[in-house]
């Protein structure tokens, strides 16, 4: 079969379609003839050498990608989904079976979820990582309705979702945003919009002109990192959707949001689901790309201002 490998670390170009053996479901695990699978900012970290300690002890060619979406080609033992069956799936790189950006995946059965009914599988696609990023951080944070919620990088396909979701829990959104995407957010939900700032430093200053007492929370979604500290209210809390070093202060509590290690994976992929086929959640694909060009994806993502989620069609 064919999934897009990672044969030595490097810059977009060692992206290659390579071939893979087909996967064997086991007990509990679903096979999935794959449609769609998305690029995330993962899978660009992976490709660079950045989380070579992660992959120690496999070989490569390493297949990047975490979610996917697809119809159920085969079952193991204890599986309750039929074949043919539209589903999207939650899959980790981070292990022998590989990522989600090949032909068909094996992933448990705790990962995969019916698909949303009447959309198309490709938009599906962007849905599960994002969607479980934003779903854990929002659980980390634990507001209470009607609580300031901060995000950043509200306009992209992380901080939509968490715009929408948020607003769906009912908490007051307040976002940064440049000119040209203050109605992207605003159409999201975003109660109050402040504008971007090109110095990071100056974020919290902007966030305190529109609301001075500072937010409950912030989903940092756009990796400002300690800059966005100021944003937050003494004893407020900060959700981190990357790993890095952040040291707290004011009493502000740090929460790492890591969806390997999301406890309840399936109810949450089935909320997303139903919440996307409601219309709560909006899918948005910034472009449809065949495997083969899965470097100019790369390329695409690393430059920023895409608005919506690339997407690999197999």
């Amino acid at each position: 079969m064919r999934a897009v490998g990672i044969e030595e670390f490097g810059e977009p170009e060692v992206l290659k379609v390579v071939d893979r053996p087909l996967p064997v479901p086991g007990p509990e695990q679903v096979r999935i003839r794959v449609t769609a699978a998305a690029v995330n900012p993962t899978d660009l970290l992976l490709r660079s050498g950045a989380l070579a300690a992660a992959m120690a002890g496999q070989q490569p060619p390493y297949v990047p990608g975490m979610d996917a979406s697809g119809v159920v080609d085969a079952v193991g033992d204890g599986v309750d989904l039929a074949v043919g069956e539209p589903v999207m799936a939650f899959v980790n790189p981070f292990h022998a079976g590989g990522g989600a950006q090949a032909e068909y995946i094996v992933v448990p059965r705790e990962h995969v979820v019916a698909a949303p009914r009447g959309l198309d599988l490709r938009d599906v696609a962007g849905l599960p990582m994002n969607g479980l990023t934003a779903n854990l951080a929002l659980a980390l944070l634990d507001l209470p309705e009607g609580a300031t919620l901060a995000v950043t990088g509200a306009a992209g396909a992380l901080g939509g979702y968490v715009v929408q979701l948020a607003k769906h829990r009912g908490f007051r959104v307040v976002v940064d945003a440049a000119a040209g995407d203050r109605d992207l957010v605003r159409g999201l939900g975003a109660d109050l919009v402040v504008p971007c700032v090109a110095d990071t430093a100056e974020l919290a200053g902007a966030y305190r002109a529109a609301v001075p007492e500072g937010a409950d929370a912030i989903v940092d979604a756009a990796v400002i990192g300690a800059d966005a500290l100021g944003v937050v209210k003494d004893g407020g809390r900060f959700a981190k959707c990357r790993p890095y070093e952040l040291a707290s202060e004011r009493g502000i509590t740090i929460h790492a949001v890591q969806v390997p290690g999301h406890p309840a994976k399936r109810a949450a992929l089935e909320e997303l689901a139903a919440l996307a086929e409601k219309g709560v959640l909006t899918l948005r694909t910034a472009d449809v790309l065949a495997p083969e060009r899965a470097f100019e994806a790369h390329r695409r993502l690393e430059a920023g201002g895409v608005r919506g989620r690339l997407i690999l069609a197999f």
